[in-house]
């Protein structure tokens, strides 16, 4: 094809991309009261899963459970629940569409390819939404809620009540969560950074000391600085570096 077919074909991807993207986001605009009474303020209430965990547990070793826990989220700006209201349809919208718009991407891209490349970019892609949507689970199920319980109820003084605004806990809810999923494609990336021979799993076993400092750093950074919460979120990273270690390829022998 000519540049400019090459060109027609790249606008009819984004065009299905973005007609998808609208569709699944009008969808999730309609459903919500389950988008956010089911899913995004779930975590501000004793009945949420990892709470209901952690009560099991606690209860069989016989310790005393976690305090009750209840956080009431307020609104001080006018337009801010209908901006919310958007915003949070589109980023659920992105979520679940990406998998889609990566295939309309794909589509575009293969004809261009070889078979060897086609199965290697497929394994990619397939390896990158899986380890995406991995981490966007862990930060949903584990991460917000653990910083969300420990910042929710910190208190300086008796005196200074927690009142947490609707636009800060969205902001913090998906920068955490699909934070956490991008963190999550460690392993793909250092796979594709070994098929180019820039690092090889010797490298990587080498520096595994190094590894486990620097991510219990980066832990400490994204989570509240509580030991509890960090271990929580440090272990998973250093367990993807170990799943890194198994997907990069070995030094080839010199000559």
């Amino acid at each position: 094809m000519t540049f400019w077919e090459h060109l027609d074909e790249l606008r009819k991807v984004l065009f299905r991309s973005a007609l998808l993207l609208f569709a699944v986001m009008l969808v999730m605009f309609f459903l919500k009261d389950f988008m956010f009474q089911k899913i995004v303020f779930a975590p501000t209430d004793d009945s949420f899963p990892l709470y209901r965990l952690t009560n099991y547990l606690l209860e069989q070793i016989n310790r005393p459970p976690l305090e009750p826990f209840s956080l009431k989220i307020i609104n001080i700006d006018l337009p801010a629940q209908f901006y919310v209201h958007l915003s949070t349809s589109f980023y659920f919208a992105l979520v679940i569409c990406t998998p889609v718009i990566i295939y309309f991407i794909w589509t575009f891209v293969a004809p261009a390819l070889y078979p060897k490349e086609r199965k290697s970019a497929i394994k990619a892609f397939t390896l990158a939404g899986v380890f995406f949507y991995t981490g966007v689970v862990v930060g949903y199920y584990l991460l917000f809620p653990l910083a969300l319980r420990f910042l929710g109820t910190y208190q300086v003084s008796p005196d200074v009540a927690n009142q947490i605004s609707l636009k800060s806990y969205i902001s913090s809810f998906f920068t955490l969560i699909l934070l956490l999923g991008i963190v999550f494609e460690l392993p793909t990336v250092m796979a594709l950074l070994s098929k180019f021979g820039i690092i090889w799993k010797s490298t990587l076993k080498k520096y595994r000391r190094h590894a486990f400092v620097v991510l219990m750093i980066l832990a400490a950074l994204i989570t509240p600085s509580d030991p509890f919460t960090m271990m929580a979120v440090g272990l998973p990273l250093y367990a993807l570096y170990e799943v890194s270690i198994m997907m990069c390829r070995n030094k080839p022998l010199e000559q």
